[in-house]
């Protein structure tokens, strides 16, 4: 059998392309204004970066009706850029819900009560959220309350509310995992936090598998993407076998479930 190019390989050969394009174009803009990380320098496709008035991202994410009309644990993807936001939230009060870098060790809560004053800008970082949080399982998560509001960085987001990361894939993962256990529904929000160079003011095709977002936060406006089209997620399970994502503790988790209900 030949080598052959179907319509739909073309397609995805195209958003690749293109989303490729704005990546490497934003990546560059973005070390102008991107604060380094001690573990990754300036390798943006190692980790999201913070940057300059993320510190208005977080007040500007605080002033959604989604942050302030339930108590419920926020979603906050262990980005720098959202690390302001983490710090403030604890501030508020609020249980955080957040996975470990890489999903490697699956999901952790932070109850706010468990963390001094002096402590929470520390306790915002990786290192602080492992100190002062818990891991906790699926299984308790599905017993617990909605989760209304969901927070991610990017590495860049459309007009329409397609949202880029590193490329790895794991805020799609997260946002399937939540979906799967029903902890996450069509009220729920996504805001994504980003630097203004990161917006992408056009009209852009996602993947299927491209999370859209409801609210784009930069630290000079807030857009709201009145129809973003997202779905419902779910655990592609076929496109994990070989991958970093196959064995993660939740995935097991999840994985045993299903295994058991056959």
């Amino acid at each position: 059998m030949g080598n052959h190019t179907t319509i739909h390989d073309v397609a995805d050969a195209t958003i690749h392309d293109i989303i490729a394009a704005h990546r490497r174009r934003i990546w560059d803009e973005l070390a102008l204004v991107a604060k380094p990380d001690s573990r990754f320098h300036w390798d943006f496709s190692s980790f999201i970066a913070d940057f300059e008035g993320s510190d208005v991202c977080a007040e500007r994410v605080r002033s959604l009706d989604a942050y302030a009309g339930n108590d419920a644990p926020i979603f906050i993807t262990p980005d720098n850029s959202t690390e302001a936001l983490r710090a403030q939230a604890m501030a508020d009060g609020r249980q955080i819900l957040m996975t470990t870098y890489g999903i490697k060790r699956g999901f952790l809560l932070l109850d706010p009560k468990k963390v001094p004053a002096g402590e929470r800008r520390y306790a915002a970082t990786l290192d602080g959220m492992d100190t002062y949080s818990r891991p906790v399982s699926m299984a308790e998560l599905r017993d617990g309350p909605m989760i209304k509001l969901l927070v991610t960085g990017g590495s860049a987001v459309s007009a329409n509310g397609v949202r880029f990361g590193k490329g790895h894939g794991y805020f799609d993962l997260e946002w399937a995992m939540l979906s799967e256990i029903g902890v996450v529904d069509e009220a729920s929000e996504i805001a994504d936090v980003v630097h203004d160079c990161q917006f992408v003011d056009e009209t852009l095709e996602g993947e299927d598998h491209d999370v859209r977002v409801d609210w784009i936060v930069t630290p000079t406006r807030t857009l709201h993407v009145a129809d973003p089209g997202r779905t419902i997620g779910y655990i592609r399970w076929e496109w994990l076998t070989g991958t970093e994502l196959e064995f993660l503790p939740p995935i097991n988790e999840l994985r045993a479930e299903r295994e058991s209900l056959r």
